[in-house]
């Protein structure tokens, strides 16, 4: 799922359940599935909220959440709702902050925080998730100055889209940099690759997907757009899945 307020392909009129909340509702009717939102956008609420909402779905799904979360970009969404954009490097800042505060209180009976951008005081989010320390921080973006460096510091998980095998190599390389300066050992951060298939054409997939896999990808967030084809999940496991080596 994702975390928007309207769609963000095509008409901006049509529907589109907040993210959240479905998970919630997936929680409770589900018992083996993993759960997450590729990814939550920090802007659109304060951390400490986020931490509580998280937590949330954690203790109902019974400890099945992925929580990913990413600096937020929807220009629409933000400026029709009155949500303050910031320019990315801010976002990105921001995004700092609110993963040691969401952290802070996933694992610690009260946080005082006093950021730049975010403070705390007496703060308490109870129950805590049911995952220790902390349900898997998947954290997406590639920028190599800022946003990897937030990667390397709290990612458990980093996704990456959008790009070549190669583009990928050199971000890992990247992140392996940053990783070096601020003392984490690389191996602990998983790293994952999302791809678009297309129901029309699934086998195309298999090829591009095998190259990032070979590359160091052992994580595979796929994604297939509506409307979806009787019995496409059965297809992709079928012509996907079972195609691509680990």
């Amino acid at each position: 799922l994702f975390d928007h307020f309207a769609p963000i392909q095509g008409d901006v009129d049509g529907p589109c359940l907040e993210g959240w909340t479905v998970l919630a509702a997936f929680a409770a009717e589900t018992e083996r599935l993993r759960l997450g939102l590729m990814v939550t956008g920090n802007t659109y609420r304060h951390p400490a909220v986020l931490a509580k909402i998280a937590a949330t779905v954690d203790v109902i799904s019974e400890g099945r959440l992925d929580f990913g979360i990413g600096a937020g970009w929807n220009v629409y969404e933000h400026e029709s709702m009155g949500l303050p954009l910031y320019q990315p490097g801010e976002r990105i800042r921001r995004l700092g902050e609110a993963c040691e505060i969401i952290k802070g209180l996933f694992t610690q009976p009260t946080v005082d925080f006093d950021g730049r951008y975010y403070q705390l005081k007496d703060a308490r989010s109870e129950p805590k998730p049911v995952q220790k320390p902390w349900p898997p921080f998947v954290i997406g973006g590639s920028g190599e100055q800022l946003t990897l460096r937030v990667v390397a510091n709290h990612a458990d998980i980093w996704n990456y889209t959008g790009g070549s095998v190669e583009e990928f190599r050199h971000k890992v390389s990247v992140l392996h940099g940053h990783c070096a300066a601020v003392g984490r050992d690389p191996a602990e951060i998983t790293l994952s690759y999302q791809h678009r298939l297309r129901a029309d054409d699934l086998t195309s997939s298999v090829s591009e997907l095998q190259g990032f896999v070979d590359a160091g990808a052992t994580h595979i967030v796929l994604v297939l757009p509506a409307p979806y084809p009787d019995g496409i999940v059965a297809r992709v496991a079928e012509e996907v899945i079972a195609h691509v080596r680990a």
